[in-house]
């Protein structure tokens, strides 16, 4: 048994790993394109830093449509009710076009909230304010294949998810230089800033489309998809209907209280000075390179307990959990070591200037332990996901928002501390908040994931 579950977690987590790696070169292009602008070169990396901000704000919000959307179609596939499959297909675009709707009519609004909280000066605002014009009008393409990735992955073909990955990642980074660099040879002298946002709309225009011929092309024989009346009627209609909206609302709100957390740690480490929030903000990337690999694991988890719950294998779900969690820790292990020897030539590698250079050797050690503290609650997550345990999900999370406030603002109140304290104190809150996610889930793990099975 534990040779078969190997290799399908291998055979799910692998594609997802080698798309989430292509994922950071898409932001690294979009700078380094920004800094070869002229003489506004320092004003465009700003616009599209603030830019890129505005839509992870935007977009964190309706994961639930990728996490949703998976689950659900997984135990539809453990249990081999394709008609179930493809109106969960129909439910998550659906859905997304819906959303992507409320996006493109509110985006006014949206802006003007976020600049109250968000200060930059009026070159960047402005150059932000274009760049998130432009790449609002590719809302319906990106909300809906956040749909397309949790289907995928639900039907146990992370193969799919991974190539429509590729494909956007590899035209966003392509699009992006040829539309605001040229190529002169041709007599194309390129769109300047512009260009920038424009390649991310070719590009997520371009994923739909190969998502969409994937389904057509692989899924046709098995899956009967249709959008006439009577089969949007039957996906957005009855309990099926109630429980997707149920799972979704569950997984928004576990969506805001993450997004609390880490606007919390940007906001509070904005109050340490320049320096110190430099270089908070470069651990807080380097925090996060180990998690595209063991989200890899997490989803593997999510789609084989999500189909054997559809199944009701107990003892399948059981080792899935087991040899899931093995690997993910394993790879946690690794970076480690990884993190032990090349943390300060990461950090060098982010940035030249000393001040945020000679700071960071006092905060390395939080990053070598990330790994163990992080892993088993992203793990968790994508099981809990692959069972819609989301209500345990959500209540989580609105713990881990507590949990990060009252360490962060109790040991502010009783410390006093000031300096390097301050941000060693942060990161106890931010690492609290992740301790809290794995307790919980460990000890909710048998009503929340198990009681599905009876």
């Amino acid at each position: 048994m534990s040779k078969r579950i190997n290799k399908e977690i291998f055979s799910l987590a692998l594609p997802s790993i080698l798309a989430n790696i292509t994922v950071p070169l898409v932001g690294m292009v979009d700078i380094a394109v920004a800094g070869h602008l002229g003489a506004s070169s320092v004003a465009a990396i700003g616009g599209i830093s603030v830019g890129t901000l505005m839509f992870d704000v935007l977009y964190w919000n309706f994961g639930f449509l990728r996490a949703g959307t998976g689950g659900l179609t997984s135990q539809a596939y453990g249990k081999g009710d394709w008609e179930c499959c493809s109106q969960m297909l129909l439910r998550g675009v659906g859905s997304a076009f819906a959303l992507a709707l409320a996006i493109l009519l509110l985006q006014w609004p949206f802006q003007k909230l976020f600049f109250l909280f968000v200060n930059c000066s009026d070159e960047v605002k402005a150059l932000a304010v274009k760049y998130f014009l432009i790449r609002v009008t590719c809302a319906p393409a990106t909300l809906s294949l956040m749909a397309f990735r949790g289907w995928f992955i639900g039907m146990q073909d992370t193969v799919s998810a991974m190539a429509t990955d590729l494909v956007v990642n590899g035209v966003n980074v392509l699009a992006s230089i040829v539309l605001a660099m040229g190529v002169p040879s041709l007599g194309f002298h390129g769109m300047g800033f512009p260009g920038v946002a424009l390649g991310t709309v070719v590009a997520q225009y371009t994923g739909l489309v190969m998502a969409l011929l994937i389904v057509v092309r692989k899924y046709s024989r098995t899956i009967r998809i249709s959008v006439d009346r009577k089969s949007l009627a039957a996906a957005f209609e009855g309990g099926a209907m109630k429980r997707f909206v149920s799972v979704n609302t569950d997984l928004f709100v576990r969506s805001v209280c993450l997004i609390a957390v880490y606007l919390g740690f940007t906001a509070v480490s904005a109050r340490f000075g320049d320096t110190l929030l430099a270089t908070c903000s470069i651990m807080m990337k380097l925090l996060m390179i180990f998690s595209y690999f063991t989200d890899g694991f997490a989803f593997a988890g999510e789609a084989m307990t999500g189909k054997y719950i559809g199944m009701k294998d107990t003892a399948m779900v059981r080792s899935t959990v087991r040899w899931t969690f093995g690997w993910s820790m394993g790879i946690g292990l690794l970076f480690v070591g990884i993190y032990s020897f090349t943390g300060m030539p990461l950090f060098r590698l982010m940035t030249d200037e000393a001040s945020v250079i000679a700071r960071a050797s006092a905060f390395i050690p939080w990053l070598v332990l990330i790994p163990l503290v992080g892993c088993p609650a992203f793990t968790w997550d994508g099981i809990y996901t692959g069972a819609t345990a989301t209500r345990e999900m959500r209540d989580s999370n609105i713990g881990c928002v507590i949990v990060f406030f009252g360490t962060w603002f109790l040991g502010a109140a009783l410390l006093r501390p000031e300096g390097n304290a301050q941000v060693h104190l942060l990161f106890v809150a931010y690492y609290a908040h992740l301790v809290w996610r794995s307790v919980y889930q460990t000890v909710k793990y048998r009503p929340a994931v198990l009681r599905r099975l009876s």
